[in-house]
């Protein structure tokens, strides 16, 4: 997880979520709103740059150019695993959020799969931490893409899959994308319980394959 996106907001709509303190966003998004965006496309997601908040698309999936042929395309990153020598470069200079109405998991047997879709109580657009290669075009897109943070799951979504994403209230994912935050305590803030309180509860729902 997390494999498959609800995105059906606008850019505009996601930045006015995020009740971003400063003036004059930048929006180079040109992503359409999709309720089934899947690894492998281009897709909204959040960074500051110079103090502004840049909505703009990547591409989703990460495989370092050295690791061509070596491991395979990751469209998720494991909490715990973000320091390590593969992940640690982007959690230092691509911490990136990826604006969502929701994402969907999967339970049952292969051909038999039941679809969920798992989103905030109040069906407000969440904001999932990410990490991200930014930079001009690769060779390959995925060397200049990004990967979904994930975490244990907790709180009633094991049953469903043991890990989901790791989703930020407005004020955490604006520390999260604060450049002045080193990126060992960026690491510590996105893994507080607190992150994943009652107000960021997720209900289940049957969703849409």
């Amino acid at each position: 997880m997390c494999g498959r996106l609800d995105q059906n907001h606008t850019a505009v709509e996601y930045v006015a979520a995020m009740h971003w303190p400063h003036a004059n966003p930048i929006f180079g998004s040109q992503a359409a709103p999709s309720f089934n965006a899947a690894p492998g496309t281009y897709r909204p997601l959040m960074r500051v740059v110079d103090d502004q908040l840049v909505i703009e698309d990547l591409f989703w999936g990460y495989r370092a150019a050295w690791a061509a042929g070596k491991v395979p395309i990751a469209i998720n990153a494991r909490l715990e695993k973000l320091g390590n020598r593969y992940w640690s470069p982007l959690l230092k200079a691509g911490r990136a959020i990826v604006p969502a109405a929701g994402w969907y998991e999967w339970t049952g047997e292969k051909g038999k799969k039941q679809p969920w879709h798992v989103h905030l109580k109040t069906r407000e657009p969440l904001f999932m931490a990410a990490i991200a290669a930014f930079g001009p075009f690769r060779e390959h897109a995925a060397e200049s893409g990004f990967v979904i943070v994930t975490a244990d799951a907790e709180g009633g979504m094991v049953d469903v899959h043991d890990r989901r994403p790791v989703v930020l209230s407005a004020q955490d994912a604006a520390l999260w994308l604060d450049p002045a935050l080193p990126s060992e305590q960026a690491g510590k803030q996105v893994g507080r319980a607190g992150n994943e309180g009652a107000h960021l509860a997720a209900q289940l729902e049957l969703g849409l394959d």
